[in-house]
């Protein structure tokens, strides 16, 4: 937790409230990081972090806004800022996809 933290900091986001999400309980079995936050102005944001060795398509991609679509209804308020760290290779289909949809890379 510290180093994401450490991390969103770097890139100039700070959160007053950061809390972790287990995909188990929104019935998932990826194995992701998954953390709900609170800005500064009060909006919420999430991050998600991604460590894997093989590169991420744009299926998966795909997989991971249905996840924070479950993260929205779990949680029961809209999320304004999606946030993920991807350290593993990222296809460039997936990538300009999920910039589309309005998500920040954090690299």
């Amino acid at each position: 937790m510290k180093t994401i933290v450490e991390h969103l900091r770097h890139h100039g986001i700070l959160c007053k409230k950061l809390t972790e999400v287990l995909p188990k309980t929104l019935g998932s079995r990826k194995r992701v990081g998954l953390y709900i936050g609170v800005d500064l102005s009060g909006y919420y944001c999430s991050v998600m972090v991604i460590d894997k060795q093989s590169r991420v398509l744009k299926k998966e991609a795909e997989v991971l806004a249905e996840l924070h679509a479950k993260l929205e209804e779990y949680h029961g308020t809209p999320i304004r800022e999606k946030y993920i760290r991807v350290n593993a290779p990222l296809c460039s289909k997936a990538q300009s996809w999920m910039e589309q949809e309005g998500w920040v890379f954090l690299t």
